[in-house]
């Protein structure tokens, strides 16, 4: 779990993360010098029982504001910090507002410098900032009392931090994800070269992985993984980590910037959002006001595009569009806070909709019902809605990167909202049934046209799939191996896996469903020998006799076919395959493939 503290300047936030981890989180000099926290800082505690929490310790001076919303822009869990002998102050309330419209609905408040007060004193502020709390995304969290001095309740803090982290963290994290990191810190070690800190958004990064830095579309490479001061090989979605990045010079990247699988990379100039207006700004928002973005750990100024005519009063939500000085890199469900021209106040914060919108042609009504189709709860929900007042259809790829897909999982969601995609490689549009139906009528004969050639190739690529076992093949493999055309191989594959024939497991590894069978009999055979039945890796590894790298993804491969679920670092079987027989099982799966 990371945590990010908040709350207002000499409330002790450091000293707090001192007294919890041993680490003192200031380190640039001028911090030293003037004793108090200038930029974000950085320590992890492990708990007896092995729950890693990692703090990100944020400045309280209102000048450091943009330091602090780089800390808090992917966290799970907020400490907000408020002293017995101050009670709440204005950047307080201002971190706690931030920490409202950035959706954070998992923290703890705690009561510093107990040592400071007496009993009537400290109950004060204890109702003080109960009251704070309330109409907040933290109105359910505990308030504590400390003193760093004493060590008066840090035990009980601590003992809060950690059965937060058993409830969330990364076990919690979505599948079927392709890697977001988010960069906060960058620098040059001697011996290494470009260095990068900051969190795994989405999806995982191993060593030796080919990714890009995005905005600016740099290919870098993967040289080392360190994490909680040890090197690893890989990091998963919900950790912190240092990325050693080989083939980018040092001045190529800033705080801001995302690492990112290629399929992720984009450079968006305009932002489609929903945003709400703090209650306690004193004006309405308006067409064309100039705002400053925080976006990740992102800081660039926009103007903010509503209807003509419209505006958004104090404590109100609505869609609007973000149109940016400088690209950013995003995707849907990115959590933003808006600040006045001047960088002087926070005045809004929301979520994205949509990273790549259209240039604006449609009319109101439409556009309006795109935007609420966007901001449903689910990807699921949010494709049939947009299919519905899509005619046209909608646009598969760009769904599928605009909510960070991968391949496997946007198959999941087009059954599970009973949605038909048409075309193939990246022209692909979703359509409902019906649609499609009409559709696939009118394209019958060129269809039919070229069945016989796919038939054809089938009959030669299924043998050496078969051949090739539980190694797999790419398309480029099958089409060296069958001297093929790569682009028509790719069409067949694709079609076969709809079929359920095929199943491709990473990003493009193809393997036949009998083959995907037996590495079902293998989790059930290694889960049955496996303590607790539940098993790494590693010992699938073993029990399939294929490489670490594969078996990780076919074990994502069978998470998202819904065959085994991941807890922390390892997996175990889900219920109803534990109940039936492997052939049903598989069958159902391929059904849906």
């Amino acid at each position: 779990m990371i945590v990010a503290t908040a709350g207002h300047i000499d409330h002790g936030k450091t000293t707090l993360v001192k007294a919890l981890t041993g680490v003192n989180t200031d380190r640039l000099p001028q911090e030293m010098a003037r004793g108090i926290s200038i930029d974000i800082g950085f320590a992890h505690w492990t708990s007896p029982d092995g729950a890693l929490v990692s703090f990100v310790d944020v400045p309280g001076h209102e000048r450091f504001v943009s330091n602090m919303l780089a800390g808090v822009c992917c966290v799970d869990f907020v400490m907000l910090v408020v002293a017995a002998d101050d009670g709440a102050m204005p950047q307080t309330r201002e971190h706690l507002g931030i920490v409202d419209l950035l959706g954070v609905d998992q923290g703890v408040a705690v009561i510093t410098k107990a040592d400071r007060v007496d009993a009537r004193g400290l109950a004060s502020v204890q109702r003080e900032t109960r009251a704070l709390l309330q109409g907040t995304s933290l109105r359910h969290a505990p308030v504590l009392t400390v003193s760093a001095v004493s060590g008066q309740g840090v035990e009980a803090l601590r003992s809060a931090l950690v059965t937060a982290a058993a409830s969330g963290g990364r076990a919690s994290a979505p599948q079927g994800r392709r890697l977001r990191y988010a960069v906060d810190r960058a620098f040059t070690m001697t011996g290494s070269g470009t260095v990068v800190t900051g969190t795994v958004v989405d999806g995982a990064v191993r060593t030796g992985d080919r990714l890009l830095l995005s905005p600016g579309g740099h290919t870098v490479r993967v040289r080392g993984i360190q994490k909680d001061g040890e090197k690893v090989e890989c990091a998963q979605a919900g950790e912190r980590c240092a990325l050693n990045l080989a083939g980018l010079d040092r001045s190529l990247v800033r705080r801001g910037d995302w690492v990112v699988h290629a399929q992720q990379h984009l450079a968006t100039a305009r932002l489609d959002v929903e945003l709400r207006v703090l209650a306690s700004h004193p004006k309405p928002l308006r067409h064309w006001t100039a705002v400053h973005l925080h976006l990740g750990a992102r800081d660039v100024t926009a103007r903010l595009s509503l209807r003509r005519g419209e505006s958004l009063e104090p404590g109100q939500s609505g869609f609007a569009r973000l149109v940016l000085d400088q690209p950013v890199s995003a995707a849907r469900g990115d959590r933003f806070i808006l600040r006045d021209h001047a960088a002087q106040s926070t005045v809004a914060g929301g979520r994205v909709l949509d990273a790549t919108p259209a240039p604006r042609r449609a009319s109101c009504a439409l556009h309006l019902q795109r935007m609420q189709a966007l901001a449903r709860p689910s990807a699921v929900e949010a494709l049939a809605a947009l299919v519905n007042c899509t005619p046209e259809g909608v646009d598969a790829q760009a769904f599928a990167r605009n909510f960070n897909l991968d391949p496997d999982a946007m198959t999941a969601v087009l059954r599970q909202a009973e949605l038909c995609s048409l075309g193939h490689a990246d022209q692909s549009r979703v359509f409902t049934r019906s649609q499609a139906q009409a559709r696939e009528s009118r394209d019958r004969a060129p269809e039919l046209a070229q069945n016989p050639e796919h038939a054809r190739l089938w009959q030669l690529a299924e043998p050496v799939l078969r051949r090739a076992g539980r190694v797999g093949l790419t398309v480029p493999q099958i089409a060296e191996s069958l001297q093929a055309k790569e682009a028509v191989l790719r069409d067949l594959m694709h079609r076969k896996a709809q079929d359920g024939v095929a199943v491709r497991v990473g990003e493009g590894r193809f393997f036949l469903r009998t083959t995907i069978d037996e590495f079902v009999q293998v989790a059930r055979q290694v889960a049955q020998a496996a303590p607790g039945q539940r098993f790494t890796a590693g010992r699938f590894r073993d029990g399939a006799g294929i490489g670490r790298a594969l078996a990780v993804q076919v074990l994502e491969a069978l998470d998202r076919l819904g065959v085994t679920q991941r807890v922390a670092d390892e997996r175990v079987l889900r219920d109803p395959i534990q109940n039936s027989s492997t052939a049903s099982r598989t069958e159902e799966i391929h059904r849906h493939e």
